[in-house]
Order: C-alpha cells, then sequence, then structure tokens
C-alpha cells in the first residue's frame, strides 16, 4: 500500500502482522483514535487505500426496541467505513469530513451487520492530488443474510487544514 499520509503508513504496518492479528490490532488501534467505534464494538476486518470492511455483531449495546442492531449504529458502521477509506487517501495537510448521509431503511435487519466500503482509482487520484473536493464513497450494508437492509449514500469532502 503506497503511503499517502500518516495514518496510511500506520496501517500499512499493521497490515504486515500475521493474518490472525491484523483484525484486532486495527479494531483496536481504531477504537483508541475515535473511541465512539470502540464502544460500539466495531471490529474492522480488512482495510486498505481501496476498500473497508468492518462488523459489528448484534449484541445487547447495539441493539434496538426489536432485538436487531440498532440503524444509527448501522450508520456508525457506514461512516466509519467510509471515513476511515478517505482519511487513507486524504494527505496530512487535509482534513476530511461527513457531507452528506441519506439513508433509505428497505428491511429489517437481521443478526449481525457487515459494511464494505470502497473507492475508485480516480476518486483516490482527486482525493489525494485536488486541494479540496468531495465524493460519493460507495458503500454496501450487509445483514447475517447476505441481504441490503439499508441503502446508504455518503458524500465524504476535503479541504486544506486551518492553520
Amino acid at each position: 500500500m503506497p503511503e499517502t499520509n500518516r495514518l496510511a503508513g500506520i496501517v500499512s504496518r499493521i497490515n504486515k502482522l500475521p493474518e490472525f492479528a491484523r483484525s484486532r490490532a486495527l479494531s483496536l488501534f481504531f477504537g483508541k483514535a475515535v473511541p465512539f467505534t470502540g464502544t460500539v464494538g466495531i471490529r474492522i476486518e480488512a482495510l486498505d487505500q481501496n476498500r473497508c470492511i468492518i462488523s459489528v455483531a448484534n449484541k445487547r449495546r447495539v441493539q434496538n426496541h426489536i432485538k436487531g442492531v440498532h440503524a444509527v449504529a448501522s450508520l456508525l458502521l457506514a461512516e466509519s467505513a467510509t471515513g476511515f477509506l478517505v482519511g487513507l487517501n486524504v494527505p496530512d495537510d487535509k482534513i476530511p469530513v461527513i457531507k452528506t448521509v441519506h439513508a433509505d431503511y428497505t428491511r429489517r435487519a437481521t443478526g449481525d451487520i457487515k459494511v464494505e466500503a470502497f473507492l475508485t482509482p480516480e476518486q483516490q487520484a482527486r482525493i489525494r492530488t485536488e486541494d479540496k473536493g468531495e465524493t460519493s464513497v460507495g458503500v454496501t450494508i450487509r445483514d447475517s443474510d447476505n441481504l441490503e437492509p439499508i441503502k446508504v449514500d455518503m458524500i465524504w469532502a476535503w479541504t486544506p487544514k486551518r492553520k
């Protein structure tokens, strides 16, 4: 993975760990960096500059009143996966910010939730080279039945850091 910023360097080093240790190390690192993700129990299954796969188990701390993963917990996963991905690609002198979240709840989710976010090579190039801009980050939310209970559109922006 080519390093574009400090975060990408850290993730690159973690990804060199033996396979059995990577997910736990990534999850612990981001749980410390973004405390709310650690509180919820997000598990980072895979992360590089092209895609991010994260999940959360359907446990009491993330459940709604009907014992499913709460809608907001599902959105947290989508926001986290897309944010981690944009964060790996944005240069250190820029800051990523979520601009728009649109969610359509199409069916009741069953069991655990898994989210996969991805960026195209063109999007990566724009994030790395344009002074500021925005892009819709591809994201899919699936439940234990491998169905998509929520359709999400996440638009991320980046802008120079204030001095």
